[in-house]
């Protein structure tokens, strides 16, 4: 999988365009389930009966608020509000630079670090050729930001709703446990960002004439973003009403479909057709995959052994910090939804731990390109706009960011007892 990240990214066949990380993940999932290497009724009875732990309902949970999502950035509502905005606070890269951090954080939080990814970095990369300055601490800031507030809210990240799910967290005592770590951690994102770029941002920017982006589409807009609202506000009270977070923005991703189909026959625009296409759908062969890997894996005694090893610790507080660090840098071996899969059969079920688990999971794709999809996405559209940046100056600037936020991690950590 490393090797291919690194190497051969994708496959194209015709006009089509595969990932291709998730090819070997694939094989080695079909050959245990070809061959008597583990109990398959466990993984059954995962996959088709009512569990949390049941990763069919985390993919339709992630690829409905996707739905949601995407139509919200196709409609040109996050182009048009960037533009629109930095017009106002282009005077200095230092207001450019917290303004962007702003604008990219708040909106990480309502839809989820991919779609940052996908959204912002060629407005920045275009930004920064209009403005004539470098748009490396911006990318990196964009990444940074993208990957700290989308431990926020439980829909920022898969992981996130893995973990917390497995776990019986609900989506309102998730953001009263995250709301104080995260704001701690992204203190100390932007204190590194500044200390690492600030003679960069200390030049003055060239006059440039940034001409506002329009929304595409007003109506997609305004009905995507009406789903969203509601979707966000019915995942908050879900535990109040009886409905599984799944069901939820299952049903508004369909709602809004069926609304786009009738529209997209009225105006004769294939929009529901463009969004669909947009969707993460790697996700769904390398999250099965690994799921059937972990639970042959499990059989092995590996995961006891671990498990033994860290809930050893017996101050709760410490165990959270080895389970930390433990998550952080097991991203960058596995990935982080491989590394919450794994986790997931390792933890005790203390909540300090579980909560330092997901923190790592957010915090471990800043250090590789392989701790989360979100790097191997960023990476390639780097590579697509002509932006050079290697492997190598990926785990340079990772290394000191990822280094600098997990000491604020370890404080965040330490402040999780008070709220649970």
């Amino acid at each position: 999988m490393i090797l291919l990240i690194i190497l051969y990214p994708t496959l194209k066949i015709g006009k089509l365009h595969f990932s291709t990380f998730y090819f070997p993940l694939l094989l080695v999932a079909i050959i245990f389930l070809i061959f008597p290497f583990f109990d398959k009724s466990e993984l059954k009875d995962a996959l088709f009966t009512n569990t949390p732990i049941n990763p069919l309902k985390i993919l339709v949970l992630f690829l409905s608020i996707s739905v949601l999502s995407i139509g919200l950035d196709k409609s040109g509502f996050f182009s048009f509000l960037a533009s629109w905005s930095i017009k106002k606070v282009r005077q200095s890269q230092y207001a450019l630079f917290f303004f962007l951090y702003l604008l990219i954080s708040v909106t990480t939080i309502f839809t989820s670090n991919d779609i940052v990814i996908l959204t912002f970095t060629p407005f920045i990369i275009h930004l920064a050729k209009e403005g004539k300055f470098k748009p490396l601490p911006y990318l990196v800031m964009e990444f940074v930001a993208g990957n700290t507030f989308s431990m926020l809210l439980q829909i920022g990240n898969p992981t996130n709703i893995y973990l917390s799910t497995v776990f019986g967290v609900d989506f309102v005592r998730y953001f009263e446990v995250m709301a104080v770590p995260t704001l701690i951690i992204g203190v100390f994102s932007i204190a590194v960002l500044l200390l690492i770029f600030h003679r960069d941002l200390s030049k003055p920017i060239e006059h440039f004439d940034l001409e506002v982006k329009k929304v595409n589409d007003p109506f997609l807009m305004y009905v995507s973003l009406i789903h969203l609202v509601l979707a966000i506000i019915c995942l908050a009270i879900s535990n109040i009403i009886g409905i599984e977070m799944w069901m939820i923005t299952l049903g508004f991703a369909l709602s809004m479909s069926v609304i786009l189909i009738v529209y997209s026959i009225v105006k004769k625009k294939n929009e529901i057709g463009l969004i669909y296409k947009k969707l993460p759908y790697s996700l769904v062969p390398f999250i099965l995959s690994m799921f059937v890997i972990i639970m042959a894996e499990d059989g092995t005694g590996l995961f006891g052994w671990f498990a033994s090893l860290l809930n050893s610790i017996e101050n709760p507080i410490l165990e959270g910090w080895a389970y930390l660090a433990s998550s952080t840098l097991a991203c960058n071996l596995v990935n982080n939804i491989p590394m919450s899969l794994m986790f997931s059969r390792i933890l005790d079920g203390n909540l300090v731990s579980v909560f330092s688990v997901i923190i790592g999971s957010n915090l471990g794709a800043l250090l590789t390109p392989i701790g989360a999809l979100a790097g191997i996405m960023w990476m390639s559209i780097l590579k697509h706009k002509g932006v050079h940046f290697s492997f190598g100056e990926f785990m340079k600037y990772g290394a000191i960011i990822t280094g600098f936020m997990l000491i604020g991690a370890l404080g965040a950590v330490s402040l999780i007892p008070l709220f649970i």
